[in-house]
């Protein structure tokens, strides 16, 4: 059940990688600012944009996550200029690992400058102190809701850091347990728990 589920991840990761890669054929593996960018049918231009030690595995990860972005990339899927030309471009530049903070932020300001649309970046970007919100997260009013926005908040930051910086995946000896992939399921599912219920107008 575990290989079969590993198969199964990789086979849609694969794919993604493809369908990415059809949009932008030059999408690399370096450290840099990704840009996620689509005009719909009424000419009004929308924007998300991310930072990455490792874009195009970023990206793939967006293709199957659960955060606003995500769901949005399922729902509109990626450019086509006969089939989809209302779909979401994905552009990039590299930087080194010590300006994508400042470059995030940088991006954001400009792409907001120009008119676009900042319903996907929650924030002004960077994953340092100097993080300042754009999109206010609707506040907690009770003690429950607050242990609910706790984990919320929980969850970004731990999804925050696994994409910059880890991997995930279970022990070799333990690839092929049931219950161990349960558990990595579960695991993915508390942090996924924040988005999932994002609906993308």
């Amino acid at each position: 059940m575990g290989n079969s589920n590993y198969r199964q991840r990789y086979a849609i990761n694969k794919k993604n990688e493809q369908r990415l890669l059809a949009v932008n054929p030059d999408l690399d593996n370096e450290s840099g600012i990704y840009f996620l960018t689509r005009t719909d049918e009424n000419g009004i231009a929308f924007f998300y944009i991310g930072q990455s030690v490792s874009i195009k595995n970023r990206l793939i990860s967006h293709m199957s996550g659960y955060q606003h972005i995500d769901i949005s990339l399922r729902k509109r899927g990626l450019y086509d200029e006969n089939d989809n030309p209302y779909g979401w471009k994905v552009g990039f530049l590299h930087y080194p690992e010590s300006k994508l903070d400042e470059m995030e932020r940088y991006w954001i300001l400009e792409y907001t400058k120009q008119g676009y649309q900042a319903r996907y970046n929650k924030t002004a970007g960077g994953q340092d102190a100097g993080k300042e919100k754009i999109n206010d997260y609707k506040p907690a009013k009770g003690y429950y809701d607050g242990l609910a926005q706790g984990r919320k908040n929980l969850a970004r930051e731990l999804k925050s850091i696994i994409d910059k910086h880890l991997l995930v995946m279970l022990k070799p000896d333990k690839a092929a347990n049931k219950t161990s992939q349960k558990m990595l399921d579960k695991f993915w599912d508390l942090l996924n728990t924040d988005e999932s219920e994002v609906n993308d107008k």
